[in-house]
């Protein structure tokens, strides 16, 4: 049992012995089939990478011959360049000294003329001092000869010449001055009235007559009860927003709006524009488009003013006299529109300036700035002559002397101290004197209804006062914290009662206090 134990561990043994030496073999046998198929690789990657490396050699040399080219060629062109200002610079250098060769030939030739002509003079003048004084001995001997014939010295002789001179020179002198003097007064005013004639004629301008009422032209008669609203409340927030009274009659596709101040009657008139065109019409949506329309007013303003300043040529305007100026659009001065008014008087103190040798600029910008007063900011400057105010506004913004003394001087409020201001006011006379240019009654109508409202404005918890119906109406809106419904009752009464005892008018004024209300809150 043991050796046959022996014998099968021994086959094993040896089996294993034979395998490991078969195993051997075999892994050198594939070892050297590895390195000799290696060996191939190797040359294969030898031979592509020398013909790579030609190729690879090859290129870079014909891409540095095509660079040399390159830069060859570039410098050959630097260097043509070169070459070719160096000639043309050499040519600009015998240019200069074939001019310079020539102006020096002339200067030659001019300076021997002069030498000739030098000595030409030189020899004259010896010539003339030898008559000179030829001359003198003649002359003295000639004098000699008179004092012998008169029996007067030379010096007593002279003296009897001067005074019959002097005699003879005096009555001449008054002769023409009188003269002088009878001509100017024959023909000052003569002269006054051509330059004047000349200037009207020369300016063309539209008789500018302001009225308080505006149509407002709608396209059907249906838009009339969508701008009255259910129960007229519509009508009545656009009043009241407004202080415009607005005349809904029988008129057809129009609808009157009837204001005294020309402001209020635009924002009406372009508010119901805006109004209509959207659709939606009822009292917030009125309030609201009213408001964006005197912001959009404003704005109007200084637009109108800027391009009045442009059209009449005038520059370096303050900001705020350029305002001043586009709100004249809205005021009028005796019926007159005020910013008709002014550029009248501008153009016609530029023309007039110009036919008397002064600075037309400086009269043009004195004419249009010389009423700049009538349109004040505050109450308080209502109490300041407007040709006072005008000057005070003027100086403030930077105006020169000149044109600040003839604002202030066109009414004689102050003395004046140039030429200019005479001027202003002949031309502020001119264009308020045109047929048609003003209307006395219209103007007392405006100030009747602004008194009227200022009347309002002095009770306390007033918030706004329109004066409507020409004057007939005066609808008063207080504060509804300030002003409960019983001293609203008796605000009406005090303020008619202040209206009959202050005022002067025709017929009725009806006084109508309006208290509202409103609660507002947000869902969000």
């Amino acid at each position: 049992m043991d050796n046959s134990i022996i014998l099968i561990a021994a086959g094993v043994i040896i089996g294993l012995i034979i395998g490991f030496i078969i195993a051997k073999a075999l892994e050198k046998n594939n070892a050297s089939k590895l390195v000799k198929e290696a060996k191939k690789n190797a040359i294969l990657i030898l031979k592509e990478a020398n013909s790579e490396g030609e190729t690879i050699k090859k290129d870079k040399i014909l891409q540095a011959k095509e660079k040399f080219l390159e830069l060859k060629a570039e410098h050959e062109k630097v260097i043509l360049g070169r070459d070719k200002k160096m000639a043309e610079a050499e040519k600009r250098i015998r240019d200069k000294e074939s001019q310079i060769s020539n102006e020096l030939s002339k200067t030659k030739k001019l300076s021997e003329s002069l030498e000739s002509k030098e000595k030409d003079y030189d020899h004259r003048i010896d010539v003339l001092e030898k008559k000179q004084e030829e001359i003198d001995r003649l002359h003295k001997s000639q004098v000699q000869q008179l004092e012998v014939i008169s029996s007067l010295s030379a010096e007593e002789a002279k003296a009897q010449l001067v005074e019959s001179l002097k005699g003879e020179a005096k009555n001449d002198a008054m002769a023409y001055i009188q003269s002088s003097l009878e001509e100017a007064k024959l023909t000052a005013e003569q002269d006054a009235k051509k330059i004047i004639i000349n200037t009207i004629q020369r300016i063309g301008t539209e008789e500018a007559v302001d009225n308080c009422v505006s149509v407002f032209n709608i396209e059907s008669d249906d838009v009339k009860g969508r701008i009255i609203g259910r129960e007229g409340r519509n009508i009545r927030a656009i009043e009241a927003a407004t202080g415009v009274e607005i005349i809904v009659d029988d008129t057809p596709e129009a609808i009157i709006l009837s204001c005294f101040d020309s402001v209020r009657r635009e924002i009406a008139r372009l508010s119901l524009h805006k109004l209509v065109t959207d659709g939606r019409i009822h009292p917030a949506r009125i309030e609201e488009v009213v408001e964006k329309t005197k912001k959009q007013i404003e704005q109007e303003i200084i637009e109108v003013g800027k391009r009045t300043v442009i059209d009449l040529g005038i520059h370096n305007l303050h900001p705020e006299l350029i305002k001043m100026v586009g709100r004249m659009k809205y005021r009028s001065s005796y019926g007159q529109n005020l910013l008709q008014h002014s550029r009248e008087v501008a153009k016609l103190c530029g023309v007039m300036a110009a036919e008397l040798g002064l600075n037309p600029k400086l009269a043009k910008r004195a004419g249009l700035l010389h009423d700049i007063g009538k349109v004040p900011d505050a109450e308080a400057d209502m109490e300041t002559p407007h040709a006072i105010l005008g000057m005070q506004w003027a100086e403030k913004f930077g105006e020169k002397d000149e044109v600040c003394n003839a604002i202030g001087a066109h009414h004689d409020e102050i003395e004046m101290k140039s030429l200019l201001a005479p001027i202003i006011q002949v031309c502020d006379a001119i264009s308020g004197a045109r047929p048609g240019a003003r209307r006395q009654v219209l103007d007392s109508y405006i100030q009747r209804l602004k008194d009227l409202e200022d009347i309002a404005f002095g009770f306390n918890g007033v918030k706004k006062a329109y004066a409507i119906q020409a004057g007939r109406e005066l609808r008063v809106i207080v504060e509804s914290e300030k002003v409960d419904d019983q001293k609203a009752a008796e605000l009406s009464f005090s303020i008619s009662q202040k209206v009959q005892t202050d005022m002067t008018y025709p017929g009725q004024v009806k006084v109508t206090v309006i208290r509202e209300t409103r609660a507002v809150n947000i869902a969000k």
